[in-house]
């Protein structure tokens, strides 16, 4: 079953790894995801985020940049096996290949400094996919829970007030403009309905589940979820064990495979099969147990058979509801 993954962190702990002498890269390494783990996934697309937390960083810009030198490096290195793909049919042609594809993209939309022009230089150096926030206000929009200094952070209150600034939605529009793939994953409830209302074409929430199964902010409600479905995009589904089903505290959430089956019946029997997709959040998760790495894909194949779930349906989940956004909005 063909793999199609629309969110990990890898990029940024082979950057960490690397920076601290350690001999790690994409080939192969002890990470959630590599080559060899994602060969024996069977996978078609992995989109590789580059993740940058603003407050780590005096200049987020500069950091992205030298993430996005790491993601090239990688691809040069690994180019027998894996290569950059800008659209759908770069897919197919690498596929074509017998190449796994390779979609930058980036989580954390400060890192454009609230410029256009960064925007664009963005998607000239390959980004497809933006996250427009992780869990800071950043300018274009508001997160939904505010990571403050020293304070635990409350991810059962949504931010149903604070959504996309003015600038947030030429942001948006710009992005629609280029042909790169809004990611709403991290923005606050308000953030998402503007989404829904100031854009035309399918977007995704690239590592999010189902808040009537796990009440996180992080997840989408079932209103949402009918929304982005029928504007056509997807729900990606995060591997974390607490966003998958409540938990009192986190460190007690065990991963399994079961519980991401849950996820994906509810949000189909809410918005259609055709609107999830798989968003591991890989190398920015703790361990799943019963999925601890990439090479574990057919494990959920065969549990979403158990269950009842036809083959088409089962594809459609895996890869071809992202192929069908990639074809709907990038260029």
């Amino acid at each position: 079953m063909k793999v199609a993954d629309i969110h990990c962190d890898t990029i940024a702990e082979i950057f960490y790894a690397l920076r601290d002498g350690k001999d790690c890269g994409l080939a192969k390494n002890l990470l959630h995801l590599d080559l060899e783990k994602m060969m024996k996934g069977d996978y078609l697309i992995q989109n590789f985020a580059m993740f940058v937390s603003l407050k780590k960083y005096e200049n987020p810009l500069e950091h992205c940049l030298e993430l996005i030198d790491v993601f090239y490096n990688q691809l040069e290195i690994n180019q027998e096996r894996i290569a950059l793909a800008l659209n759908y049919d770069d897919i197919i042609r690498n596929q074509n290949a017998g190449k796994i594809s390779a979609m930058l993209t980036i989580e954390e939309g400060g890192v454009t400094k609230c410029s256009l022009a960064h925007l664009r230089n963005f998607y000239r150096l390959g980004v497809r996919m933006l996250t427009l926030t992780w869990n800071y206000e950043n300018g274009i929009g508001y997160p939904n829970f505010q990571m403050t200094e020293g304070e635990k952070p409350n991810f059962q209150n949504p931010n149903i007030i604070n959504g996309l600034t003015d600038f947030g939605i030429e942001f948006i529009h710009e992005m629609e403009h280029l042909g790169m793939i809004i990611d709403v994953s991290h923005l606050s409830d308000a953030g998402f309905y503007q989404v829904l209302d100031n854009t035309t074409k399918p977007f995704v929430a690239s590592h999010s589940n189902a808040r009537a199964k796990c009440n996180h902010s992080r997840n989408l409600t079932d209103d949402m979820i009918r929304k982005l479905a029928n504007r056509g995009g997807v729900v990606g589904m995060n591997y974390c064990p607490s966003f998958l089903y409540d938990v009192k505290e986190e460190k007690d959430a065990v991963g399994t495979i079961a519980a991401i089956v849950d996820n994906i019946k509810h949000i189909a029997l809410v918005g259609g099969y055709e609107c999830i997709g798989l968003g591991s959040d890989y190398d920015g998760i703790p361990n799943h147990k019963e999925m601890p790495d990439a090479s574990y894909l057919p494990l959920l194949a065969e549990a979403l058979s158990k269950e009842g779930m036809k083959q088409d349906e089962i594809e459609a989940i895996f890869y071809k509801n992202v192929l069908r956004v990639y074809k709907d909005v990038l260029k």
